[in-house]
C-alpha cells in the first residue's frame, strides 16, 4: 500500500505527529511533502489548466512530483493546523492548483479508487471548517472514502499535549488505520459521488468548455464507461 501525506506547514507539531503516526500504522510505502517548502506558489488565475491543459500552468513542473505521488498512492492524507478557523494559506494555495481536476471539469480517474484522510489540530476550535477546506477538494476530485480527524489539543506543540488526549488520539488513529487497511483494494464510490458524477456527465454532453468536453468524450464517460469500473 502506498500513502502520501501533504502537510500544510513545515513545522513538525501536533498535526505532523498525528498524520505521521497514521501513515506508519497504515504501513507500506510512505511519501511526505511539506508546504510551503516543497511547493510555495500561488495560483495566478491564468485559467490555462482549464482551457488548454494542466501542463500549461506556469507552476506545472514544480507541482508534478506531488501530483505524481498522489496519483500513484492508495491513500492521500492532508494534514493542516487550523489558521483562523480554516486550513493554512499554503494548503489552500496548493489545492487551488487542482481546480481543473474537480468533477465539473476533468477529474483524474484514479482518484475514484483511493481513500483520503483530512487531519487538523487547533489549540481550541475550528477543526470542522478547516477539515472541510481539504475534504471539499477530495470529494470533488472523486475520492470515494474520506475520513476526518480533528483535535483541540490545548497546546502549541506536541510535547505539551496531555497524555490522556494523546492516548485517545492514538486509539482513533489506530482505528482509522485498521479501516483503511481493511478497505484497501475494495473502495467504491457511494451514491453521493456517483450522483454528482452523473450530473456532471449530463452537463459534459454539450458542455461549455471545449477541453472538458473532449476529455470526457475520450474517457468514454458520456457512454457506459465510468472511472470506477
Amino acid at each position: 500500500m502506498k500513502t502520501v501525506v501533504i502537510y500544510g506547514q513545515n513545522r513538525k507539531g501536533s498535526t505532523y505527529h498525528i498524520a505521521h503516526s497514521l501513515a506508519e500504522k497504515i504501513g507500506g510505502d510512505l511519501t511526505e511533502f511539506f508546504l510551503p517548502k516543497d511547493f510555495s506558489e500561488f495560483c495566478c488565475g491564468c485559467t490555462k489548466c482549464f482551457i488548454e491543459g494542466e501542463w500549461k500552468c506556469p507552476h506545472y513542473s514544480k507541482l508534478t512530483p506531488i501530483t505524481d505521488a498522489m496519483d500513484n498512492a492508495d491513500v492521500i492524507i492532508f494534514a493542516s493546523p487550523v489558521y483562523v478557523y480554516h486550513t493554512t494559506g499554503a494548503m489552500k494555495a496548493f489545492l487551488d492548483h487542482y481546480g481543473y481536476r474537480w468533477m465539473v471539469h476533468s477529474p483524474e480517474e484514479r482518484m475514484f479508487r483511493k481513500q483520503g484522510v483530512c487531519i487538523c489540530t487547533a489549540a481550541g476550535a475550528g477543526m470542522k471548517s478547516a477539515n472541510k477546506d481539504m475534504a471539499d477538494s477530495m470529494f470533488f476530485w472523486g475520492i470515494p472514502k474520506i475520513y476526518k480527524l480533528g483535535y483541540a489539543v490545548a497546546a502549541t506543540d506536541w510535547d505539551h499535549v496531555n497524555e490522556k488526549k494523546k492516548a485517545k488520539i492514538n486509539r482513533d488513529v489506530g482505528s482509522v488505520a485498521a479501516r483503511i487497511r481493511k478497505k484497501h483494494g475494495r473502495v467504491r464510490p457511494g451514491l453521493k459521488t456517483k450522483g454528482f458524477f452523473n450530473i456532471m456527465r449530463m452537463l459534459q454532453k454539450n458542455g461549455w468548455n471545449e477541453r472538458d468536453v473532449i476529455y470526457w468524450k475520450e474517457k468514454g464517460w458520456n457512454g457506459k464507461k465510468r472511472p470506477w469500473n
